[in-house]
C-alpha cells in the first residue's frame, strides 16, 4: 500500500511557507492506519521489543495501537508538568528557545528494549531528547519508528547509530 497517497498535505500552515503532512488522512481511514500500524508491529517484533515509548502527542497515535497489538506497554512522553508522579525531565534546544520533555522516573526498566514512535521525523531534536531520557534510565533503544520523514530536515543525522524505519519519505 502506499501510504503517501493517503497524507494530506496542507500549504502554508501552521505558517507561510510550510507544506505540513497531515496524518489524521491515514488514521481516519481504517485499512490504511492498520496498515501503517502493521508495518511497525513487523519491524518491532523482529527488534524483540519489550515496551513502546511515544512522545506526546502523536507518537501515542502511532505507538499506542502498536503496543496492543504486541501485547506490551506504552510509556509516554510529556512536556513538563504533565506527568503526576515523580519525573526525569531532558531540555533540548528548539529553533527558536528550548524545550522540557519528561517520563515517569519508573517507566523503563534497565536493560528493556525499547521502540521509540512518532508521526514525524523532522530536525530530530524530540527524538534524541526521548532516546536521552530512556537511556537515562537504562532502557536500550532498538529501534525507531516514523509514519513520515522529511528527509530535507537532515533529522537522521541526529538518529545516526540508531536503527530507524520511516514508512514515508519526503525529499523536499
Amino acid at each position: 500500500m502506499d501510504l503517501k497517497q493517503y497524507v494530506s498535505e496542507v500549504e502554508n500552515w501552521p505558517k507561510e511557507g510550510v507544506s505540513f503532512k497531515d496524518i489524521t488522512t491515514i488514521m481516519d481511514n481504517g485499512p490504511a492506519y492498520k496498515y501503517a500500524t502493521d508495518q511497525i508491529v513487523d519491524y518491532a517484533a523482529a527488534k524483540d521489543v519489550d515496551i513502546v515509548v511515544g512522545p506526546e502527542a502523536r507518537g501515542f497515535i502511532i505507538g499506542c495501537p502498536v503496543a496492543y497489538s504486541m501485547g506490551i506497554g506504552f510509556a509516554p512522553v510529556r512536556k513538563k508538568g504533565k506527568l503526576p508522579r515523580e519525573v526525569l525531565e531532558f531540555e533540548y534546544d528548539l529553533e527558536y528557545g528550548t524545550n522540557v520533555l519528561t517520563m515517569h522516573k519508573d517507566a523503563i526498566k534497565p536493560g528493556q528494549r525499547v521502540l521509540i514512535t512518532d508521526d514525524l521525523l523532522a530536525t530530530g531534536g524530540t527524538i534524541m531528547a526521548t532516546i536521552k531520557l530512556i537511556e537515562a534510565m537504562g532502557g536500550i533503544v532498538v529501534g525507531i519508528a516514523f509514519l513520515i520523514e522529511l528527509e530535507y530536515l537532515n533529522g537522521m543525522e541526529l538518529l545516526e547509530g540508531y536503527d530507524t524505519i520511516s514508512l514515508i519519505k519526503y525529499e523536499s
